[in-house]
């Protein structure tokens, strides 16, 4: 990476940081005084009035200074401007059931994929007061401080985080078996409710490892290179190269990672 492009990732990331408080301004002033809360087609996938106020700031801040790079929004989806290599992936509210419950886990995620990769991330969550900002080779911080993953070496020591898919109800490939299995194998696995806050508690070491399926490029982008530039890893949940739009990731500390995957794989049918 030469000088000039670390230049413009710190650029991109400023970019990101005041969309990402933008829209955080929008989601405090919201929270606990809903008036909106609206199903998307399925069961339990929650849509508010704060998402789409908070999306809107997070386009207006883009627009104005990126005018010709391309968006992925959950709640807009694809914005096609052009054949730009830049591609923005935002959620502008991610863990919208929690947030609609009153439940204080949830953030804004903005991540910048540069040919397709994850370059650029910022995670917000104005409940906890908590900025967690990554670019590629400039190294993860958690509201300007350095952030480093866990040093556990041994999956029974380890605690772990996952997440359940809105359509865990009507399908068979959820990860309730994972859950079970890994349960007995650690010290204990939560479920927060947001993948861009246990991708950010994994990197700055509150726990382990994390795994999911279900996912968007916009639940994950922002939070695979926080992970990765606090010295975590991050790949498919056989170990291979992750496939951003596969829908499954993992994370975790580099001690405990094979072992994670190996689990995984292991997890005996239902």
């Amino acid at each position: 990476m030469d000088k000039h492009s670390l230049k413009e990732l710190q650029i991109f990331l400023d970019i990101a940081t005041e969309a990402a408080m933008a829209a955080g301004i929008v989601l405090e002033n919201h929270f606990g005084k809903l008036e909106q809360i609206e199903e998307k087609g399925r069961s339990g996938d929650l849509v508010t009035e704060a998402d789409k106020k908070a999306e809107k700031q997070v386009l207006e801040v883009l627009n104005r200074h990126v005018p010709n790079h391309q968006i992925l929004a959950e709640e807009s989806g694809l914005l096609e401007k052009s054949d730009s290599s830049y591609l923005w992936a935002i959620d502008p509210l991610d863990g919208t059931t929690n947030y609609a419950h009153g439940y204080p886990i949830f953030a804004v995620s903005i991540g910048l994929l540069i040919e397709g990769k994850p370059m650029v991330g910022v995670v917000y969550n104005p409940a906890r007061g908590e900025l967690f900002r990554a670019a590629k080779d400039i190294g993860a911080t958690c509201n300007r401080r350095p952030i480093r993953v866990s040093q556990t070496t041994e999956l029974a020591r380890s605690l772990l985080v996952t997440g359940f898919a809105y359509d865990r109800r009507e399908t068979n490939d959820n990860n309730y078996a994972e859950f079970c299995h890994l349960t007995h194998l650690t010290q204990g696995v939560r479920r927060s409710g947001s993948a861009s806050c246990d991708l950010t508690d994994v990197a700055c070491g509150r726990v382990d490892g994390y795994w999911e399926r279900g996912l968007k490029p916009w639940d994950i982008a922002a939070g695979i290179i926080i992970v990765e530039e606090a010295g975590g890893k991050i790949t498919a949940y056989d170990g291979t190269a992750l496939d951003i739009n596969s829908g499954r990731i993992l994370a975790s500390n580099p001690q405990i990672h094979s072992s994670l995957s190996q689990s995984l794989k292991e997890t005996p049918s239902r």
